[in-house]
């Protein structure tokens, strides 16, 4: 089996090194059922939440060229974070005979799209509404809510 990996961080704030760590486990996986990884896709410090990813569309595009049997992440939420955007990958992949699968869940199946999905969901909206307040704190506080200036 023809193995693509994707490995993705969502901000500058964390570690680049973030990308190597889940770039071996996939490997590790892949090692583990005898697959050879043919291309690793990353993206560093780009939401999940957005589908306007460089790895993520290369690995899309791929996937449509049969570059590909099998879609190795360390989790769902590492392709996705948008209910709508998992869905849609899912369905591209299964439409072209390509499987996901991740260290933590295991092969992706149907049901993982749906609860994965809503729980990216939650998770989404609730990071939202902590940024807001903090945010609100700083300005209560007469700081600015915006970036520094340097």
């Amino acid at each position: 089996m023809r193995v693509a990996t994707y490995a993705r961080y969502s901000s500058e704030m964390q570690s680049a090194a973030s990308i190597e760590d889940q770039q071996r486990l996939c490997h590790r996986l892949a090692d583990t059922h005898g697959w050879v990884v043919v291309h690793d896709y990353a993206d560093a410090a780009i939401s999940g939440a957005s589908r306007e990813r460089p790895g993520y569309q290369r690995l899309l595009t791929d996937a449509r060229l049969g570059l590909f049997d099998v879609v190795v992440a360390e989790s769902l939420d590492r392709i996705s974070r948008d209910q709508e955007d998992t869905s849609y990958f899912y369905k591209q992949l299964q439409y072209r005979g390509i499987r996901i699968v991740t260290s933590s869940q295991g092969e992706i199946s149907e049901m993982h799209i749906g609860f994965s999905g809503a729980v990216s969901a939650v998770f989404l909206r609730d990071l939202a509404a902590k940024v807001h307040r903090g945010l609100e704190g700083r300005v209560r506080k007469g700081k600015s809510a915006g970036v520094n200036a340097v």
